[in-house]
């Protein structure tokens, strides 16, 4: 199968639709369909059944479908090993990285990084920590960037840890959660963050909060919070300092940070290797250890 056969299997196995399938391929439907009908023409099988649902694959169709996605991959590797040995850095750096740090801290290091090296390209995911783990074991992405404990056994490096703060516009400390009837205002993320702060409120109050809100992005959070619709808890990294809303840390006593939420790069010796996460990692660390040094 050509390169371009396999990419047409692979978009229409992950659209399981005519039309997203050549969208996405930039080509019309009926073109897309007598490529296909080749290719099953081809393995002597049919690939795809269609029906008002979509494209379900064969059984046949599913070993072909595997086949395309290790072949797409395998070629991929092969030019970012050619490329490796090249003087300019070049070929794809797959990221995979926390959302709050992709939203926040990662588009000042992507933009240093592109002046640098213009000939590179990059393919960025955001997500969970969880989620980034699994898209390094599938091959999705060279280097993750993840926060709080991650049970990673490879290559792993402390970045920054930054700390989290009761912010709200009223609330000028945290004993006033006591008798509050301002809102709980929260996002949603990965258990371990969650928990945390879990653990911090029931070692500090008796009951649950009396009320909630939960959002599903913790730009949301912090935009109710400045907005004063409630108090939320935020790391740090989301803040500027310019916001004029009262920051309280989440304190053990008067000295010391009891909440706070460490940053990893994480991924394999042998991806570490390749020039452009090399060159990506140089730029990453010069930004992390500003960080660090404002610890």
């Amino acid at each position: 199968m050509t390169t371009t056969e396999l990419e047409i299997i692979k978009a229409l196995a992950e659209e399981g639709n005519m039309r997203k399938a050549a969208e996405r391929l930039f080509l019309s439907q009926p073109a897309l369909s007598q490529r296909l009908q080749s290719i099953e023409k081809e393995w002597g099988t049919l690939l795809f059944i269609r029906s008002q649902k979509g494209l379900e694959p064969t059984p046949a169709g599913e070993l072909v479908i595997t086949y395309a996605k290790e072949a797409i991959l395998k070629r991929e590797e092969t030019f970012e090993l050619v490329a490796s040995m090249a003087d300019k850095v070049h070929g794809t750096l797959k990221i995979a990285c926390a959302s709050i740090v992709g939203q926040t801290w990662l588009p000042q290091i992507l933009k240093e990084f592109v002046e640098l090296y213009p000939d590179a390209k990059i393919s960025l995911m955001t997500g969970w920590s969880s989620e980034i783990v699994k898209a390094l074991y599938e091959g999705e992405a060279h280097i993750g960037i993840v926060r709080g404990q991650v049970d990673w056994k490879s290559k792993k490096e402390y970045l920054f840890r930054d700390r989290l703060y009761l912010v709200d516009r009223e609330i000028n400390s945290i004993d006033e959660l006591k008798n509050t009837n301002r809102p709980f205002i929260q996002f949603k993320s990965d258990s371990s963050y969650y928990m945390e702060i879990q653990r911090w409120w029931q070692r500090h109050f008796a009951q649950n909060p009396k009320r909630q809100i939960i959002v599903d992005q913790i730009e949301t959070c912090k935009q109710l919070a400045l907005n004063g619709i409630g108090y939320a808890i935020l790391p740090s990294i989301t803040l500027t300092g310019d916001e004029r809303v009262n920051k309280m840390p989440l304190l053990n006593n008067e000295e010391e940070f009891e909440l706070t939420r460490d940053t990893w790069l994480i991924g394999y010796d042998s991806t570490f290797a390749l020039k452009q996460v090399n060159a990506f990692n140089q730029v990453l660390q010069r930004h992390a250890s500003k960080l660090r040094n404002e610890e």
